[in-house]
């Protein structure tokens, strides 16, 4: 690719969230989307952290040349936020406690410090068809359909579907902000076994729990979230949203094999 080409890129990224993304990319020519790097949260690979922090470094380059806004992804996980019981805020001195956590903020960090205009969301956990098939629920049906599920009983997730986090980036977007911090996420810490138990019913598979006394989770503050978008985040807030999710994944997978279904 040429430099040319480069500097003119409204979207740097080939996976799943950068796929969902290419429309709005399209929308806000003055901002350069940034969706690639490490996409693991169990991640500890410190050569995957540098080809990250390296794409970074050219990706504030090109938007520094071009005068534009760079939209980086962070993450909003229990690694960032901890377990307490306040919710995690955008504004609250973190402390990052695994090594995909730190990096993440490292990078924001990094960001803040270049001086480019950006816009940093820390995502929860998204889902959606075709994502990666490390994450939780590709994860979790894999192991259904095998007919074997560690639940962890003490681990709770915040689950959003992909198609609304565009929604929430494209309104953001519009709205010209700099230099802040978003929460994009339900505000619901989904117990994993609520999880499973409604997947379970959904895809009606015959499977065995192996329940494990583990896990952890937290709960993100979205009202900085409700506030700039409330007419979107209205429709992402809420205890119940998470099945309307469920519903949705479920419903965009491939058949189960034969002799798995009930």
């Amino acid at each position: 690719m040429s430099a040319r080409s480069a500097t003119q890129r409204t979207l740097v990224g080939r996976g799943f969230l950068a796929r969902s993304l290419e429309p709005v990319a399209e929308r806000h020519p003055d901002t350069v989307i940034l969706a690639a790097g490490v996409s693991l949260a169990s991640a500890t690979e410190p050569g995957g952290f540098a080809r990250e922090a390296d794409l970074l470094d050219r990706t504030i380059d090109t938007c520094r040349a071009s005068s534009r806004r760079l939209l980086f992804f962070s993450t909003a996980s229990t690694g960032m936020y901890g377990t307490g019981d306040a919710p995690g805020r955008e504004d609250a001195r973190v402390a990052a406690s695994t090594p995909y956590a730190r990096h993440k903020l490292a990078l924001e960090q990094r960001l803040r410090a270049s001086g480019a205009d950006h816009l940093v969301l820390r995502l929860s956990h998204v889902v959606g068809p075709g994502q990666p098939p490390h994450q939780l629920l590709p994860t979790l049906v894999r192991q259904m359909r095998e007919g074997v599920v560690q639940v962890h009983l003490r681990a709770t997730r915040d689950l959003i579907a992909v198609c609304d986090v565009v929604t929430v980036v494209d309104r953001l977007l519009a709205l010209g902000l700099r230099d802040t911090v978003v929460n994009v996420a339900s505000g619901t810490a989904v117990p994993v076994p609520a999880v499973v138990d409604h997947l379970e019913r959904r895809l009606g598979l015959v499977f065995r729990r192996e329940p494990r006394d583990t896990g952890s989770g937290c709960v993100v503050s979205v009202e900085r979230l409700r506030a700039l978008v409330p007419e979107v985040a209205d429709q992402v807030l809420g205890p119940h949203y998470y099945r309307g999710v469920l519903d949705a994944y479920a419903a965009s997978l491939a058949p189960a094999p034969l002799g798995t279904e009930r």
